[in-house]
């Protein structure tokens, strides 16, 4: 499955850095957007544990939150 593959690919860049190139960058933000629908395809990435904890680590900054509870995609007082 090309999904795997590429899953795996992710989980191995991030098991060395917390971001793509390092630092948050516009990929990130991208990567972030396309790896949240996993859930809505009911994907499961729990074989990725450096994807789960990036997506967490994502989610945490505080603009991509700003930006998820203007979407109504989280709520404004969830941690």
């Amino acid at each position: 499955m090309k999904l795997a593959t590429r899953f795996s690919e992710l989980d191995s860049v991030l098991a060395e850095r917390d971001y793509l190139t390092g630092q948050f960058s516009v990929a990130d933000a991208y990567a972030f957007t396309v790896l949240s629908w996993a859930r809505m395809l009911s994907i499961d990435l729990s074989a990725y544990p450096h994807l789960g904890a990036y997506l967490a680590r994502v989610a945490a900054r505080p603009k991509v939150r700003e930006a998820m509870v203007a979407e109504g995609l989280a709520r404004a007082n969830a941690a």
